[in-house]
């Protein structure tokens, strides 16, 4: 049976939410959108890349920064509305500069950073 990416649930702009997470230390990095296009182009190339909706164009990740992920495995969500793809990341993965975009938490109901923006 070979994967048919639309018989994914986009929502009704045409996009699916896809996790990136570190494919040999399970961290998650980022959350960004992707729809039918940008999923091929990822599938052919090996090279994650999202659609940007704010600047409603193709997003290659790492295209201007060289922070480039390589797609290992993409899984799909059992609701067939959510993309999970383990990836090899080179640098950080958010635009900030840090590892995750997920660098703050709420502890004890207080918003603290836990990650500090690599050194490049």
């Amino acid at each position: 049976m070979g994967f048919d990416a639309s018989e994914l649930k986009y929502d009704a702009n045409g996009l699916i939410p896809a996790i990136a997470q570190d494919h040999a230390t399970g961290e998650v990095l980022m959350m960004a959108w992707m729809n039918a296009e940008s999923l091929a182009r990822t599938l052919e190339s090996g090279q994650v890349t999202y659609w940007s909706r704010s600047r409603q164009s193709f997003w290659a990740k790492g295209e201007s920064s060289g922070h480039v992920q390589k797609l290992v495995e993409l899984r799909v969500d059992c609701d067939r509305d959510c993309l999970l793809m383990l990836v090899d990341q080179t640098g950080p993965a958010c635009h900030t500069n840090r590892r995750s975009c997920f660098y703050t938490a709420v502890r004890d109901g207080e918003e603290v950073e836990i990650l500090a923006p690599m050194d490049l």
